[in-house]
């Protein structure tokens, strides 16, 4: 451990802590669970930010009898132990008093001097996060130990300056979570843009300025079937559950296909015994249709702007052959609200699971159409105005990534003795630690009872 600011000692969490231990699952595992009771904390409840009641399970009296040397008291240090979000950390709030723990969360509870908080914020601090990822053990799953929990190395300071770094972390948490959530909100003001920019597009308000300006004449409507030159369409068919590698052949999955992006990643590959048809193979600027989906991504669509030159067609996902300068245009129209609603409308099926659009729906959707100058000039504004959306969305993201990092230096930052100034008046770590010393010496040593024989 680093050189510790004055007033600081070095120790351990076992030194300070009176209780460390994790409990068990009921016999029976999550069969065993019942519908009310009391409430046994696992793993999935813990997080960073606090203990969440989503996936919380209740045991009975009897059960949670067995677990009685885990019982969850309010502001116990809750720490995951196991598995994939081992170091998850959280104070046990007032709620769950007499909750019971499994065996993949330990429980920490601090002695008096020690702040419950402190204790947690320094555990959920990068270098305690690194080397709890560094010291644990098994082949193949992660873990931590009892004594693991006992020898963790802690800064500790005086009881006044933990509660000020506490207080100052909480303040610096608030506005950085404030601000977390304003940026978060970046993504559905994006949405909600872009929703609005297809609206006037094809109101005709995005480009009132421009027909002010030429000979522009009326548009007309026309159908889908009136704007095609063919539909292409795959087979359904029984694959390996994996995208094809490059000597590979693969079909794609629903997936593939969102509103104007193609994810090439989403295939599978087809069986070594198939033989495609050569007219199935998705190449460059081809229009692909998402003919069977969810109520959001049913009819969503892409242009193919780079194949990889070895996917095809699945059933699911069709081709709609047409010129080139429609293309764009046809895919913004049904990505807007109006022509969402058309594709709703055409689709049938479950409005909680998948929905299908027939080819004979799909044709008979009508679609507004300028002449084709407007149309490119409004293809043009489109686009823009997405880009600089997509633009504001980046940032944010970038902003955000920035945020954690910031959130990340502030706790390491803590427990080196630098977020808050440190007074000459607090009494000294070492005065604390001597009287827990002192404490736990004179203590009432537990007695030992002897086990009684079974009867010959």
């Amino acid at each position: 451990m680093r050189e510790l600011p004055k007033g600081w000692e070095a120790t351990t969490i076992g030194k300070v802590a009176s209780k460390i231990g994790s409990g068990a699952t009921p016999k029976g595992g999550k069969n065993a669970y019942k519908a009310e009771g009391i409430p046994l904390l696992r793993s999935l409840n813990v997080h960073f930010d606090g203990v969440r009641r989503e996936g919380l399970a209740f045991i009975d009296d009897e059960q949670a009898s067995k677990l009685d040397n885990v019982v969850v008291y309010a502001d116990d240090v809750l720490l995951n132990i196991t598995g994939a979000s081992i170091g998850r950390v959280a104070i046990a709030p007032a709620q769950y008093e007499g909750a019971r723990v499994n065996q993949h969360v330990s429980i920490i509870r601090p002695v008096e001097g020690v702040e419950p908080e402190f204790l947690s914020k320094f555990l959920a601090s990068p270098p305690s996060q690194t080397k709890i990822m560094n010291e644990n053990y098994g082949a193949t799953r992660q873990a931590l130990t009892k004594t693991m929990i006992e020898e963790f190395g802690l800064p500790l300071p005086p009881l006044a300056e933990q509660r000020r770094i506490v207080e100052k972390l909480d303040q610096l948490s608030a506005r950085i979570r404030a601000a977390k959530d304003h940026l978060t909100h970046v993504q559905t003001l994006a949405t909600r843009a872009k929703q609005a920019t297809l609206a006037a597009a094809f109101r005709g308000e995005l480009t009132a300025d421009w027909r002010a300006q030429t000979d522009a004449t009326e548009w007309v409507e026309t159908s889908i079937d009136s704007l095609l030159d063919g539909v292409t369409a795959g087979k359904n068919l029984r694959c390996v559950e994996k995208p094809p590698k490059a000597h590979e052949i693969g079909v794609v999955k629903v997936s593939a296909v969102t509103w104007g992006r193609f994810d090439e990643t989403q295939a599978k590959t087809l069986p070594d015994d198939f033989e495609p048809a050569e007219k199935t193979l998705i190449e460059d600027g081809d229009f692909l249709f998402s003919r069977a989906n969810t109520i959001e991504l049913v009819g969503a669509c892409a242009i193919v702007e780079e194949a990889p030159g070895n996917l095809y067609l699945s059933d699911k996902v069709l081709r709609l052959e047409m010129d080139d300068g429609l293309k764009p245009w046809v895919m913004h129209y049904l990505r807007s609200t109006e022509g969402r609603d058309a594709l709703e409308k055409a689709s049938s099926g479950n409005q909680q699971s998948m929905r299908n659009i027939s080819q004979k729906a799909l044709k008979q959707i009508v679609v507004p159409l300028p002449p084709l100058e407007e149309q490119t000039e409004i293809v043009r504004r489109i686009e823009a105005a997405f880009a600089r959306i997509d633009r504001m969305v980046a940032e944010a993201a970038k902003a955000r990534a920035l945020l954690e990092r910031l959130e990340q230096q502030l706790l390491a930052k803590a427990f080196r003795g630098e977020l808050v100034p440190q007074d000459p008046n607090d009494e000294p770590a070492s005065a604390l630690l001597a009287r827990i010393r002192e404490a736990r010496a004179n203590a009432p040593k537990p007695k030992r009872t002897r086990k009684k024989k079974a009867a010959s």
